[in-house]
């Protein structure tokens, strides 16, 4: 069991379902007004947040995350949660004056989302880091003014962390997300995003690659691509019973290619065995309600890329 810092957001998911397309009720001429109304068939809610979805996957792995996040006065009954999984709500802030972060996504039947995030207390800056050592780090989504300073704290540390801006961003500045890419171990992102990405640094793949070795992009339905210096590996993605709801599978992917790596996998391997924890996820809703266990997985693993996982 490692010991694994686990940066980004706490939050409560609302999520909801739209059973028609989000796309039919844009009308390409009225983009500069835009205003329109969903009518949902359900809502629910559920413990979440980037730094809560991975944590919660490192977990299943098998690994002891420490969580670095603002939570506020209405914590106690996901900190009674985690408790309950055997993860230590400890190291995780409260700020009394204000809510947790809440994440309300609406999910249309394409898989397309549209969703709003209140940072609340979420946007609290974490203030003193954790003492002690850790096999590595994973910077998620959620308060910038932390990312960047995690990161200065792992690089002056000696830790390997990995980045994960995510949905937080169009929040970062130019300056503020070089920063943190510059001397990562790696950078998780989906396609959009490191278009986004890009467009930010204004670093194409190759002088992205200068600054961080790894870049690993998750294409959806399509698996992931995991690109070094030395070219670039396709991973296909794990063959699923039912895609249910897709919250949440950006984090598992992430957990598990970070279990790969600790566990000292090829990149392939990492991205397959990633592939697979991502499965688990979408087949349910939300993003912390999946279960498995360590032969189930090899199981499944095994089963989709014909080959077995040395975990």
């Amino acid at each position: 069991m490692s010991r694994i810092l686990v940066s980004g957001s706490i939050a409560y998911d609302r999520i909801m379902d739209y059973a028609g397309n989000f796309t039919d009720s844009f009308k390409a001429d009225k983009l500069h007004t835009l205003s329109v109304s969903f009518q949902v068939e359900r809502i629910k809610e559920d413990f979440g947040g980037c730094a809560g979805n991975i944590a919660y996957n490192l977990k299943l792995l098998g690994e002891e995350p420490e969580m670095v996040a603002t939570a506020g006065s209405d914590f106690g009954r996901y900190a009674e949660y985690l408790r309950k999984l055997g993860i230590s709500p400890d190291s995780i802030h409260i700020n009394p004056s204000d809510l947790t972060s809440v994440a309300h996504i609406v999910t249309d039947r394409a898989n397309n989302q549209i969703a709003a995030f209140a940072m609340a207390a979420g946007a609290t800056v974490y203030g003193e880091m954790p003492e002690g050592d850790f096999k590595c780090g994973v910077l998620g989504a959620g308060c910038v003014p932390d990312t960047v300073e995690i990161a200065g704290y792992a690089k002056a540390r000696g830790i390997k962390y990995y980045i994960d801006a995510g949905q937080a961003l169009p929040a970062f500045s130019s300056g503020d997300l070089s920063s943190v890419i510059t001397g990562a171990a790696g950078l998780f992102c989906n396609d959009y995003e490191l278009s986004l990405t890009q467009e930010k640094t204004g670093w194409n793949e190759s002088a992205l690659l200068e600054r961080t070795p790894l870049l690993v992009v998750t294409l959806g339905a399509q698996g992931s691509r995991i690109v070094t210096k030395g070219g670039a590996i396709e991973v296909s993605a794990v063959p699923i019973e039912r895609l249910v709801d897709p919250t949440g599978a950006g984090d598992a992917h992430r957990a598990g290619f970070i279990k790969g790596i600790i566990s000292g996998l090829s990149l392939k391997e990492c991205g397959q065995l990633a592939s697979t924890v991502a499965a688990y996820a979408v087949e349910q809703q939300g993003t912390q309600n999946h279960r498995f266990t360590i032969p189930e997985l090899k199981t499944r693993y095994a089963a989709a890329y014909g080959e077995p996982v040395a975990l």
